[in-house]
């Protein structure tokens, strides 16, 4: 018997926004019965572009009910920038933790809201990008997505990257090389060299500013994003506004808002300057 909180077993028996929309501005699909988690979202924005009304449809577990019922209520009156910043671990501190084993709920649903926003942006159905290399073939999930759930929730061992998105827990032929990339982001982390440990930070001149975002760019960010057979481009550095385009795989990748937010901003405001925001040109 699961543990589950008081807010869990509330939103699964009672689970909020249950149900379809008609032509509904976004819409995002995620799982497969095969794997026996399934998720449709589907939301409605009103004149000022905030989410008026969120559907959701589930086949799950306890969990997988209460996520999305939870997700649901915390986008409600939000706008799309806003609600894209909703993380899996904020899916869980609402409901007051999940079992470890049954986080990758809270994954799927940050992941359906991602696709219905995509939807509403671009008009497309987000899919798998076929070029993505398939680590865990038994639940198809991605090196790209194994990377993104350990970077975000600070994993460390390989159960725990089955408890946040399955992979690995079907025939285990892939454990090893879950563990080879939780090395390698690790090793990313602590292996920095000592000229690049951050200080304190002091006042920049404009020229100062602009030589040292390019030097954290192209030292701390580009390389991690070409191992994914991405980039990005520095527009203008405009104050404490960095305004960046994203080129190769990175360009229209639904995990972009994350990239962009959780591991430029936040290296350039590590190295650079704490009070820098980085925006993507055209949004």
């Amino acid at each position: 018997m699961w543990n589950y909180s008081e807010t869990v077993m509330d939103h699964f028996r009672n689970p909020r926004n249950v149900g379809k929309i008609d032509n509904p501005d976004g819409t995002g699909t995620v799982g497969s019965l095969a794997c026996g988690d399934a998720l449709t979202l589907m939301f409605k924005l009103d004149a000022n572009k905030r989410i008026v009304d969120v559907k959701f449809q589930t086949f799950g577990c306890a969990s997988a009910i209460a996520s999305s019922s939870a997700l649901t209520e915390m986008v409600l009156g939000k706008t799309i920038e806003e609600a894209e910043k909703v993380t899996n671990k904020d899916i869980a501190n609402f409901l007051g933790g999940l079992p470890d084993q049954k986080m990758h709920c809270s994954v799927m649903g940050r992941e359906a809201l991602e696709a219905a926003i995509h939807n509403y942006r671009t008009g497309e159905t987000m899919v798998k990008n076929l070029e993505d290399h398939i680590v865990c073939t038994c639940f198809g999930v991605s090196e790209n997505e194994i990377r993104r759930v350990v970077t975000e929730n600070s994993l460390t061992t390989v159960d725990e990257v089955t408890n946040f998105c399955k992979a690995g827990g079907g025939c285990g032929m892939c454990r090893d090389d879950i563990q080879k990339i939780i090395d390698s982001i690790r090793s990313t982390q602590t292996a920095r060299p000592a000229s690049a440990a951050p200080g304190p930070h002091k006042r920049l001149s404009n020229i100062q500013k602009i030589k040292l975002v390019e030097e954290i760019v192209d030292r701390e960010i580009r390389p991690q994003l070409k191992k994914d057979g991405g980039d990005i481009e520095l527009i203008d550095i405009v104050g404490d506004r960095v305004i960046i385009a994203f080129r190769g795989m990175c360009a229209g990748c639904h995990s972009a808002a994350f990239t962009r937010q959780d591991f430029i901003e936040s290296k350039l405001r590590e190295f650079v300057d704490p009070a820098i925001s980085v925006e993507e040109e055209g949004k």
